[in-house]
């Protein structure tokens, strides 16, 4: 018996080390474990690490929608009560998206967007920091009508549940990462906040690349299922022949710069290219793009 779980022991040491040399805060983590738990991020190496084999295309695993109550109460209905909450959550991508979320939308009237995403974090090693159980915690202390979801950036390793390691790509990977999002959903519609999921943008490295893009297939299975809004990135930070380019055309045809220098993540310019569809769908369901209506005169 001790040898069995010696065994799984090791296994899930060695997944997890292998799973944090593939991500992006994972890697620094590495260098600095204060990371973990929510400090600032660090340069990458100078020196990359040798790409591992691409990952095959993404292939989703149906899972059973959770039994939660799907959400009643539109958009519009909770904008004409005079308030609006918006919760960002996530990842460091996720930051990014709420800086641009929160430029969209600060003209907007009873409209509120907070951030409550977290450096570091994810939906594959809840060892570190619980998503289902950290969110729980946030809604209790800040109630939001809308939650904004991006995560995915540092998942791209083992997940561990219900005491088995799964490694990160195998079909049994996508079960596990496909019940982790269909809880969150469920925890989140429990307390009648409305979903929107934002899909991971173009990376630059191919092989990271084809890992997001396998979690972004994942996601958007789930969210078809769930009918939950998912807004796709991928077209929209990619150039005309669905390559990665640093530098994009804007609304007005001039090219700027629009990523980091790690690849990965996004300039203020890129986030604000995230943000864009994000708004535009949120001001769309609430009525926020309509003008308002004509007051009566008086008397």
């Amino acid at each position: 018996m001790r040898a069995g779980i010696n065994a799984l022991t090791v296994a899930f040491v060695v997944g997890v080390v292998a799973g944090l040399a593939l991500t992006p805060d994972g890697r620094a983590w590495m260098r600095n474990p204060t990371l973990m738990l929510g400090g600032n991020a660090v340069a990458s190496p100078a020196t990359p690490a040798p790409e591992p084999e691409p990952v095959a295309a993404p292939t989703v695993v149906p899972v059973a929608a959770p039994a939660s109550r799907v959400v009643r109460t539109p958009l519009a209905e909770r904008a004409a009560r005079g308030q609006l909450r918006i919760g960002v959550f996530g990842d460091s991508m996720a930051d990014g998206l709420y800086a641009g979320l929160y430029r969209d939308l600060q003209g907007q009237p009873n409209v509120t967007v907070s951030k409550f995403s977290q450096v570091s974090t994810g939906l594959s090693r809840y060892d570190f920091v619980d998503i289902q159980a950290k969110t729980r915690r946030q809604l209790d202390e800040q109630p939001v009508d809308v939650a904004v979801i991006l995560f995915g950036t540092n998942d791209a390793q083992g997940i561990e549940l219900d005491g088995q390691v799964h490694p990160f790509g195998t079909d049994s990977w996508k079960a596990a990462y496909a019940r982790r999002v269909d809880d969150l959903v469920a925890l989140l519609r429990s307390r009648d906040v409305a979903v929107y999921w934002v899909g991971l943008p173009k990376m630059k490295r191919d092989s990271f690349d084809g890992r997001m893009a396998l979690i972004n297939g994942v996601v958007s299975g789930r969210m078809r299922a769930l009918n939950v809004p998912y807004i796709e990135t991928t077209a929209l930070t990619a150039n005309d022949q669905g390559g990665y380019e640093a530098y994009l055309p804007n609304d007005s045809g001039r090219r700027v710069l629009m990523r980091a220098n790690d690849g990965i993540h996004m300039s203020m310019a890129g986030y604000l290219r995230l943000s864009a569809p994000v708004a535009d769908r949120l001001k769309r369901d609430a009525g926020l793009d309509r003008p308002a209506a004509p007051q009566a005169p008086a008397g």
